[in-house]
């Protein structure tokens, strides 16, 4: 199958930012390609060839119908493209380089949980979590569908034994306050859900999320807290992660000094793939998860714990059946009706046709003002990647920079620069009919930014006085509405699985691996080598990632210097010296 359409040669051009720029092009070469390797330089330069060359004002009026052949439904989401900055060519161009990476049967290898990462040969399977009521739910050619339906309902009983009063402290007081200490995805999914299904919390019990190494954001969620009434969910893949441990052993002596050592321990939980460290470690309960379960694909397993805590167990799988909706979409729908896969082709377009570096995500809800946080693991720890999953280099650009607030708050923030700044940024706006007094009003919000980011105002229509070169608007911005009724818990699964297509299906497109995370590991090993060299022990996880007997560079010496003149009562050691060195 042809990869491209054949073009009209004519020099098609493109208004970005003000700027116009033409491009001639004979034709788009067709061309066989069996195996896919990825996204290449050629694939982009053939892609460069077919730009529109039109304004997005241009386009709608010439074309009423562009906003019906270009809005998609996806399991009660709409999803509007017809303010993006291509046309039916470069969307049927874009849906042939999908074809070629064989986007289909790569989500079908991801609905039944392959082995994905390659890297480090492990299956993915967070699909699974929220497919149990299905009769063929497998993972690495395994049913898993019994074992995940098991893990639900053991956390279902306990928070209704929890909320309830049948699980108690130490002490017979009822458990009111629950403490989830983790990091990354064991932080950001479930603290993300928390805040957005804020409506949706029926448990009575109040959850708080601790992530940082710094030990002020532990300090400040247990400065109003009863150690006997207060439950410490410690969330940790391998029970290993030094930031998330730090913590839990702060809060274990916490609860210890209140509630004695044996106390303490019912007053905590782990979440964890490695129950044996978890029960070394000293908790009341274990509620386990399995290797193929990635951290930023988590929230949906027993890492969700403590949001299920506070929305409680119907909820929660609601919460899951959106997810599940969004899965069934992918698989049902047509290339050309696939909405997830839609947005990741856009995503490739501006990354590496338009050169946009970067993406803002602004949802008008306060509710949601957490989720650009969550969106930037999800997205550049999978897809910020420069090698292919065979272990060639790319040549081409992969994840942009994610980023954004919520909508009306960034309106007085960064617009200035959205609107009139020499970067164009695509944008992600998301909104809700149902949104409470002020629905209205953040609706009319949203709109009137997408309209000024695609329309823009030309000089024409401003007053001819001094001030016109600075109230004009350049326009042609591209936005992406992402609408839906209400932000309920069926509602933000949805938005987590579509976004969590996105990302793999840009993956598919680029040959990268999304699921491991390489780049994350380095620095850890060489802060715990660094460790005594400032007078702490090396930690308990992982090898010294510095080797002690090596010079370290001029730079880092000076810092440590510094560090140890300027620190409390830090103990003195020599520390390796030389003009020039490495730390690792």
């Amino acid at each position: 199958m042809s990869a491209f359409t054949t073009l009209d040669p004519d020099g098609p051009t493109i208004s970005v930012g003000g700027a116009s720029r033409a491009t001639s092009v004979s034709s788009v070469v067709d061309r066989e390609n069996p195996v896919w390797r990825g996204l290449s330089r050629a694939d982009v330069e053939e892609l460069r060839g077919i730009r529109p060359s039109e304004s997005l004002g241009q386009m709608f009026a010439g074309d009423p119908g562009r906003a019906d052949r270009f809005t998609l439904r996806c399991a009660g989401l709409v999803v509007d493209l017809s303010r993006n900055l291509w046309d039916e060519r470069v969307r049927e161009a874009l849906l042939g380089l999908a074809r070629r990476a064989a986007v289909d049967e790569g989500f079908r290898r991801l609905a039944a949980g392959e082995r994905l990462n390659t890297s480090e040969d492990r299956p993915v399977g967070h699909v699974a979590l929220r497919s149990s009521r299905r009769a063929d739910v497998g993972v690495d050619g395994a049913s898993v569908r019994d074992e995940v339906e098991a893990t639900l309902d053991s956390m279902a009983a306990f928070v209704h034994a929890v909320a309830f009063g049948d699980i108690r402290g130490s002490t017979g007081r009822c458990f009111t306050d629950v403490v989830n200490i983790g990091i990354g995805g064991s932080d950001l999914g479930p603290a993300m859900a928390h805040e957005a299904l804020r409506a949706f919390r029926v448990t009575g019990l109040r959850c708080r999320f601790v992530a940082n190494l710094d030990v002020a954001d532990l300090e400040s969620n247990l400065v109003d807290l009863d150690p006997e009434t207060t439950l410490v969910v410690v969330a940790s893949k391998t029970f290993t992660t030094l930031e998330t441990m730090a913590n839990a052993e702060i809060a274990r002596a916490w609860l210890s000094e209140a509630l004695g050592g044996d106390g303490a321990i019912g007053h905590l939980v782990a979440v964890t793939a490695d129950p044996r460290a978890a029960d070394r470690f000293g908790v009341g309960r274990v509620f386990p998860f399995r290797e193929w379960v990635g951290g930023r694909y988590s929230v949906g397993s027993s890492i969700g714990l403590s949001l299920m805590l506070a929305v409680g167990p119907a909820h929660f799988r609601d919460f899951l059946d959106g997810m599940a909706e969004v899965d069934d979409h992918v698989l049902a729908a047509s290339l050309e009706h696939n909405a997830p896969l839609l947005v990741a082709l856009l995503g490739v377009w501006y990354r590496d046709v338009l050169g946009l570096s970067s993406k803002a995500v602004l949802p008008y809800s306060h509710d949601l003002r957490r989720l650009p946080a969550y969106l930037q693991q999800l997205d550049m720890e999978s897809n910020g990647k420069s090698t292919r999953i065979d272990g060639s280099t790319v040549d081409v650009e992969t994840g942009p920079v994610v980023w954004g607030e919520p909508g009306t708050n960034a309106q007085h923030a960064f617009f200035q620069l959205l609107h009139q700044g020499t970067s164009v940024v695509p944008v992600d706006l998301l909104g809700f009919a149902r949104a409470g007094s002020t629905s209205a009003a953040m609706f009319a919000n949203l709109l009137a930014q997408a309209n000024v980011l695609a329309f823009g105002r030309p000089a024409d229509l401003v007053p001819d006085d001094p001030r016109r070169p600075h109230r004009v608007f350049p326009g042609n911005r591209p936005s992406t509405l992402i609408l839906a009724e209400r932000l309920d818990p069926r509602t933000l699964g949805r938005i987590i699985a579509f976004y969590e297509h996105v990302v793999f299906f840009q993956g598919l497109v680029w040959g990268i691996n999304s699921f491991d995370q390489w780049g994350v590991e380095l620095g850890k090993e060489v802060a715990r080598g660094l460790l005594p060299l400032l007078g702490e022990p090396a930690g308990r996880s992982g090898p010294v990632g510095v080797d002690e007997t090596a010079p370290l560079d001029t730079s880092s010496l000076r810092a440590i210097e510094w560090f140890r003149a300027h620190s409390a009562d830090a103990p003195v050691r020599d520390v390796p010296s030389g003009d020039s060195g490495r730390l690792s």
